[in-house]
């Protein structure tokens, strides 16, 4: 299983709640660990679904998502309180 552990944010918004504003996501426990642009996970998980967890508990799944604008991005299933645990990884 791979784990997003961190995220690093557009230039100017390291405070930011919105998902769209996620630049990059470390991903441990793949051949090649690092950070992935969302675009790149994005087409990723369109392949290859529930393969990435947010290292937060309940660790729930990542999945693609596309803005209203039609740029790719990833998001996690919703907690019970409706936050997207993304956001609330280490940023870098």
């Amino acid at each position: 299983m791979m784990y997003a552990t961190k995220i690093k944010m557009k230039q100017g918004c390291y405070n930011s709640k919105d998902l769209l504003e996620i630049d990059s996501i470390y991903i441990e426990g793949c051949t090649n660990p690092g950070f992935f642009k969302k675009a790149v996970l994005y087409d990723y998980l369109k392949e290859h679904t529930g393969s990435i967890r947010v290292n937060i508990y309940p660790y729930p799944n990542v999945v693609s998502a596309l803005s209203g604008r039609g740029e790719k991005y990833v998001r996690s299933a919703p907690d019970t309180y409706g936050n997207d645990d993304l956001l609330d990884l280490p940023r870098v």
